[in-house]
């Protein structure tokens, strides 16, 4: 009952993931975010293990090498990943971590740890999608057009998510997840040594034990 979820957040840009995130974090108490390692030099404020786990590229193919990554992936000649170890200690903690990728690292993240749980975030319609991005004032017509496409290549993956969440109005999705993970620790699946010790409980009781 009280090791915690992994908890994958997908979503198209301009949804709103990350400020969904920040907000579920100052709200409960339950969550850690999911630190990443990369091969990517520190930028000025950035400290190791809060904002990345920071290692060189041989140090970071030697994990790879001991199955060391959830899931990773290289952008712009750097590699970033998931460390299993850090997850795997929140976890055990207690924590419910929280990880925001694309929607090929869920996957993967999936197939390797098959409780992960697939949530996608995505606005209440294309319109608003767009509007969104344009109206973020930092982006071209021409990235917002990319944007859009990308999005229309992402769409084809909800099906394999667990949960939709519609961020129309941030503190109802944001409460709306919580309610989502929470109720997540009582699927059956997850509590079978739960029901396995209950069931020999009440064996041992028609036994007179």
């Amino acid at each position: 009952m009280n090791r915690g979820i992994l908890v994958v957040v997908s979503g198209f840009s301009g949804a709103g993931k990350g400020t969904l995130m920040k907000r579920l974090m100052e709200k409960y108490d339950d969550y850690a975010l999911s630190v990443s390692v990369t091969t990517r030099s520190p930028r000025e404020g950035e400290r190791e293990g809060r904002e990345y786990f920071f290692r060189t590229r041989e140090e970071f193919e030697e994990l790879i090498a001991q199955d060391q990554l959830i899931e990773y992936a290289r952008y712009v000649d750097n590699y970033y990943g998931t460390p299993r170890e850090y997850v795997d200690n929140q976890l055990s903690a207690g924590k419910d971590v929280i990880l925001e990728i694309e929607i090929q690292g869920a996957l993967k993240v999936k197939e390797k740890m098959p409780d992960t749980l697939l949530l996608f975030v995505t606005a209440p319609s294309a319109h608003e999608l767009k509007e969104r991005l344009q109206g973020r004032g930092t982006e071209s017509p021409e990235l917002i057009k990319e944007r859009l496409e990308r999005a229309c290549e992402e769409a084809e993956g909800i099906s394999g998510y667990d949960y939709l969440l519609v961020n129309e109005e941030l503190e109802t999705c944001v409460d709306v997840m919580h309610e989502i993970i929470q109720n997540e620790h009582y699927r059956i699946g997850r509590q079978q040594a739960f029901v396995e010790n209950i069931v020999q409980e009440l064996k041992a009781f028609v036994k007179g034990e």
